[in-house]
């Protein structure tokens, strides 16, 4: 009796794995003819099936895939079918996770719907999965120039406010102030100053998705990517433990710059007195 119970069980896996591959090559067959009469809704409905029954295959049907979901994405476009798109992107994207050229794409919707923020963190993706994709880097420093205030760039090259900072931040850490949090952080030039000043911990916050990516890679241009905590966070929503340990004894930010008011700076820095600042000794 066992040899029956393992013959029979082989023979039914046998027939699980015929049926299988019967339904990935139909399926197959059926995406070719769909996209032969354009209809590409169908096509990638039957690509979605195929590589989820054969993720074997991701490498063989890369190209047409990426081809379906692009014709797809642009009828979904037209007809403002926004969250389909968008859905289709994230199934896409769980199937080839690390595809530079589906990144790029999604960005480009992304930006052209104005969400230029997001699309900025998809085109960031797109090059640095492939730092050679001409033009996955000619969207980012598009978006980037959208994003980027220009006052960014003022602050950076006025040395004698850069110098002001560093000094009051190395006074502030040699009187003790051995934790950081530097609030909508920027490039995170005022997180390295506390870290160069000898500050125990640094926490850097940033809304801005595209502001964030950058700080990530000057903190790393200056291998510091372990030194200094970047969150993608408003500082109004930093919470204890949650994401710093414990209250800080130093806050720092430059957001004044920005507006005082239109930053909702005053908000911010309220809430870090309550919340995330220790309390004076």
């Amino acid at each position: 009796m066992p040899n029956s119970n393992a013959k029979f069980n082989c023979n039914s896996r046998g027939g699980r794995e015929a049926g299988r591959r019967e339904l990935v090559s139909r399926s197959l067959q059926s995406a070719q003819h769909c996209l032969e009469d354009q209809d590409f809704g169908t096509a990638y409905a039957h690509y979605l099936l195929v590589l989820n029954l054969a993720p074997e295959l991701k490498t063989s049907v890369k190209e047409t895939f990426q081809f379906t979901l692009f014709k797809w994405a642009e009828e979904l476009d037209s007809l403002a079918r926004i969250q389909d798109l968008f859905n289709c992107y994230e199934q896409a994207l769980e199937l080839y996770p690390n595809d530079e050229v589906i990144c790029n794409s999604m960005g480009e919707h992304l930006f052209r719907m104005g969400f230029r923020d997001e699309a900025a963190g998809y085109f960031h993706k797109a090059v640095k999965l492939n730092p050679d994709f001409a033009d996955a880097k000619e969207n980012f420093y598009r978006v980037a120039n959208w994003l980027v205030e220009r006052w960014h760039f003022i602050m950076l090259n006025d040395t004698k406010r850069n110098l002001t900072y560093l000094k009051a931040i190395e006074n502030a850490v040699c009187s003790g102030c051995k934790s950081v949090l530097d609030i909508g952080t920027g490039t995170g030039i005022l997180s390295m100053f506390a870290k160069k000043a000898g500050a125990s911990f640094v926490y850097a916050c940033e809304l801005s998705k595209t502001m964030y990516e950058l700080a990530r890679d000057v903190v790393t241009a200056n291998n510091m990517e372990r030194e200094i905590e970047l969150l993608h966070l408003k500082s109004l929503d930093v919470e204890i433990p949650k994401h710093i340990p414990e209250r800080v004894s130093l806050v720092v930010t430059e957001t004044v710059d920005a507006g005082l008011f239109g930053e909702g700076i005053v908000e911010s820095l309220i809430h870090a007195w309550e919340h995330l600042l220790l309390p004076p000794k």
